[in-house]
């Protein structure tokens, strides 16, 4: 009876040891960048200098179907050349023409992933329109036995929540359409701050990988507690406290997204089903609280500041326009009218610390962070008895980007790309951890 076992274990290790040859063997992962902004996610995988293989993006996407200059697209041109990039709509892009890659890796828009399904065919769906998620899809459909073995993704944390009436069925969505196409899946949320990075900024990570290989074999192989705790790729990367095992959630999710539309949540809407860290494994997901774990060095927004002597004139705040800041950052309640129904209504805020402190990390940088007019979200900082506001060379360095990444644009575009990128450490200490087990695992066959 154990001949039948000993001859299927040999099998699937011989099949995984081709696979993961096949990568050891390569200086690098090739990886497809998509909705690649300035090229977050690029540069955090090029950071990585510390093993002998690393990432070659072999092809990138940007497109801003808002505006009619590329600027993100330009830049990313500038930056990295225009060879294997695509200026262009990926809805219109074929994929016959994006290249075989190892990995996916991008940050894509949160919006409302619900289907429907097909006339054509009742077992088929259709994605609504414009959602970039079924992109991503539409290339992991059509790419079949070539698609890429690991996706490496970001978002918004309330994608966790969204849509509200219905709570976390967007990401049920997201998770059963993956492990359809035959993906083991990992998230969880990062604040860039809780690791010793320059900026509070709260996003999902999430990362996928094909079910033969060694990450999903690692998770499949222990326990739920230890896969959160020790074993998975984020609880290498970024280390969390202890987990109270009694309170990890956990459910089947249906491999119907049609299904998952209409049904997922309804009797409970207003309840998360997804936490902050989690994964799922042929079909069923494990969810929990956490807490990080860190006790390296912290960074501060003062440590990330450009001399003040090369410090633009017009980034400065006189004494007329800093009334309008400390209005703006100070607590108000203001009496409006509802414009249709004639209701009146008092509308409420709490005040905000002015000036922004410099022994603390940065709040997150947000799309309007540019332009000279008083905002209540803008950064204010404090130097030498002088007000004034961050300059786009400081909001590249609390995204951790090279300097002058984006020079050539306004600043108030320069500020409005920072506020959509990602802080660029993260995704390079991901990478690390990735090419490390995948080394590691290929030189133990």
């Amino acid at each position: 009876m154990k001949t039948p076992n000993l001859f299927s274990l040999h099998k699937r290790l011989e099949e995984q040891k081709n696979m993961n040859m096949q990568v050891s063997q390569k200086d690098f992962i090739k990886t497809v960048e998509l909705f690649a902004g300035v090229g977050g996610f690029r540069i955090g995988l090029e950071n990585i200098k510390n093993l002998n293989k690393g990432f070659n993006i072999v092809w990138s996407n940007q497109w801003e179907p808002s505006t009619k200059i590329q600027h993100a697209s330009q830049l990313y041109e500038k930056q990295f050349g225009y060879t294997n990039h695509s200026n262009e709509d990926i809805k219109n892009v074929k994929v016959s023409d994006i290249p075989d890659h190892d990995m996916l890796v991008g940050g894509f828009p949160c919006q409302d992933y619900s289907v429907a399904s097909t006339l054509k065919n009742s077992h088929g769906i259709n994605g609504k329109k414009g959602v970039l998620w079924w992109e991503i899809y539409r290339i992991l459909e059509e790419k079949k036995s070539k698609a890429p073995k690991y996706l490496l993704l970001e978002n918004v944390d309330r994608l966790l929540k969204s849509p509200a009436n219905q709570r976390g069925r967007d990401f049920a969505i997201i998770l059963s359409s993956l492990n359809n196409l035959g993906y083991f899946v990992e998230w969880r949320v990062i604040n860039a701050s809780d690791y010793g990075m320059p900026q509070r900024r709260r996003r999902v990570f999430i990362f996928a990988s094909k079910k033969d290989t060694v990450f999903y074999n690692k998770i499949k192989n222990n326990a739920t507690l230890d896969n959160l705790e020790k074993i998975g790729l984020f609880a290498k990367t970024f280390p969390i406290k202890k987990i109270d095992s009694s309170k990890i959630l956990s459910q089947k999710l249906s491999n119907d997204l049609v299904y998952i539309t209409n049904h997922f949540n309804k009797l409970t809407p207003k309840n998360n089903a997804f936490l902050d860290a989690g994964y799922m494994i042929d079909g069923i997901f494990y969810t929990s609280k956490i807490e990080a774990d860190y006790s390296g060095k912290y960074s501060v927004l003062g440590d990330f500041l450009q001399d003040e002597n090369s410090v633009p004139k017009e980034f400065y705040i006189n004494n007329e326009e800093l009334k309008k800041w400390k209005y703006q950052k100070g607590s108000k309640s203001i009496e409006r009218v509802n414009k249709i129904t004639g209701h009146k209504y008092t509308y409420s805020e709490g005040s905000m610390g002015f000036p922004d402190c410099l022994n603390k990390p940065a709040r997150t940088i947000i799309t309007g962070e540019g332009g000279a007019s008083a905002s209540r979200f803008k950064h204010v900082i404090e130097v030498n008895g002088k007000h004034r506001r961050l300059t786009p060379l400081e909001l590249e360095r609390l995204n951790m980007f090279p300097d002058n990444h984006t020079q050539g644009v306004t600043d108030a575009k320069r500020a409005f790309l920072m506020g959509n990128a990602l802080v660029v450490g993260i995704v390079e200490r991901l990478g690390n951890t990735i090419l490390k087990e995948i080394n590691e695992f290929a030189t133990k066959i």
